[in-house]
């Protein structure tokens, strides 16, 4: 396998990583690997079948180039702050220049102890390894930004959990893997030599337009906060919940990073939390977005020191408060144009916003499930007719889905395009097939107990086109049963 590295991170201070290779394992086995990714990285002559390969996703070769290493990262845990947290449990191998000509991250999950593993094995379960290779595939399908899955393999060992499970090792891929856990870390030692290094570090790579400001670090900062807002108001329309928006997993190149205890929402509820962890619902659906405000407000206060030219702490707050209180209509702008893409109004109107909101509402009181009540909205025509009966049916009270029904169709006589035309742009942000939690726990199951991965290999497949009805594929746009609903999601550690 020749990757053509090109190495950037490694070539900044000791201070912000510490070098070392990953711990190999007994008997690594491949289960997936990502062609396409690979294709679009320059990545060539792939041998799958080579030990030798098999041997760099699993971390037991190191290939030519690659300059492995552990990166320093602080961050806010559930509102706590720990001054050292780091890569525990991955290795960045190095970085590659991808056919689009942007600088992507090549990183090893599950590859073994590192200095920042604080008394945990740096290995993962098998089962979170899957959970994300199908969530952040799926993601980039539904046109979310997010880090990538390349491949997937076995360890032929196992890992301690809540019982002795298989292991496995995720190699993925980032535009970049610093966080806003990363700027914290250098604050919290007072390091503003640092900061300004991985600022400037940040600027060249993600913005490098913020250099002509005149103020870079104010722009880099604006730029950022508008990438966030964009970001989570996406998780918001397809009913995605992160789970664990520590500062630590917020990427400052805006991609959706760290597929933990996450989820996709079957049944509406504007708070619901999936997260075993997440006792005090922190996290839960409809706070991310002020969640995500919050985590910004923490990287402002990391750079503090470079918002203003003259040391003025005050100034400095000022300009960080200026561009902090832009957040809430940033996000509002984003979420609205997304809902309205979603309910098929191109017409920007007053009363847009209380008519989602309303929906929403609706949904949650009438425990429908949240994918499947835009796919079907998107079928339906501007006037009554048969087909309102698969909507409705979606809603334990039927009274309130078509009252609901008739305000949207009042709304859509505003609007100037046909039928046809607005259910083909509804059907392109709605989709019908969603990586839903219990068919990612079959999968799991099934490669757990039974070494069986064809449930794994069929679901990622599906969730390639989650958009078009796929004949004979049914079933993967159903909620669970009751005896299948998954009311919790784990961490991988």
């Amino acid at each position: 396998m020749n990757i053509q590295f090109d190495n950037s991170y490694a070539k900044l201070p000791d201070s912000f990583y510490k070098k070392m290779n990953p711990l190999p394992v007994e008997s690594p086995d491949l289960i997936k690997f990502n062609d396409s990714l690979a294709n679009e990285l320059g990545i060539r002559d792939i041998d799958l079948k080579s030990s030798e390969t098999i041997g760099v996703l699993a971390g037991n070769n190191i290939p030519e180039g690659a300059e492995p290493l552990a990166m320093a990262y602080a961050g806010h845990q559930f509102g706590g702050f720990s001054h050292q947290l780091g890569d525990g449990r991955a290795n960045l191998l190095g970085e590659v220049i991808g056919k689009d000509g942007v600088r992507y991250d090549l990183q090893l999950k599950g590859s073994g102890r590192t200095v920042f593993s604080r008394g945990g094995d740096g290995r993962s379960a098998l089962g979170p390894v899957l959970r994300e290779y199908l969530v952040s595939e799926a993601m980039v399908k539904l046109g979310v930004p997010t880090t990538r899955a390349l491949a997937v393999v076995t360890t032929g060992e196992e890992v301690a959990r809540m019982s002795l499970v298989p292991g496995g090792i995720l190699t993925r891929i980032s535009k970049g893997f610093v966080r806003v856990g990363t700027f914290e870390y250098f604050s919290a030692r007072q390091d503003s030599q640092a900061i300004k290094k991985l600022a400037d570090y940040e600027i060249e790579r993600h913005y490098p337009e913020a250099k002509h400001a005149e103020n870079p670090y104010a722009e880099f900062l604006t730029q950022v906060v508008d990438r966030q807002a964009q970001l989570i108001a996406q998780w918001m329309h397809v009913g995605f919940i992160h789970g664990v928006m520590n500062t630590d997993n917020m990427s400052i190149a805006g991609e959706t990073i760290d597929y933990g205890p996450c989820a996709f929402m079957d049944e509406f509820e504007f708070n619901r939390v999936y997260s075993s962890i997440d006792h005090q619902a922190r996290y839960a659906y409809n706070k991310q977005p002020t969640i995500g405000q919050w985590n910004l407000v923490r990287l402002a206060e990391a750079l503090l020191p470079l918002l203003s030219e003259e040391g003025d702490t005050d100034k400095a707050v000022q300009v960080a408060q200026n561009i902090l209180n832009g957040y809430a209509a940033l996000y509002k702008k984003y979420w609205l144009t997304g809902m309205r893409g979603k309910l098929g109004l191109i017409d920007k109107m007053d009363g847009d916003e209380e008519l989602a909101l309303q929906l929403l509402e609706t949904m949650e009181n009438n425990h429908a499930d949240f994918t499947l009540t835009f796919f079907y909205l998107s079928d339906l025509d501007g006037l009554e007719s048969p087909k309102d009966e698969t909507f409705n049916a979606l809603f334990s009270n039927l009274n309130k889905s078509k009252d609901w029904l008739t305000l949207w169709r009042k709304r859509l006589v505003e609007e100037s395009s046909e039928d046809g035309a607005r259910q083909k742009e509804m059907r392109a942000v709605n989709p019908v097939y969603i990586p839903r939690n219990h068919q990612i726990e079959a999968a799991i199951r099934a490669a757990e107990d039974n070494n069986d991965f064809s449930v794994f290999h069929e679901l990622h497949e599906v969730l390639q086109n989650p958009y078009e009805n796929q004949d004979g594929k049914d079933l993967y746009m159903l909620p669970p049963k009751p005896e299948e609903v998954v009311q919790q999601t784990f961490c991988g550690t």
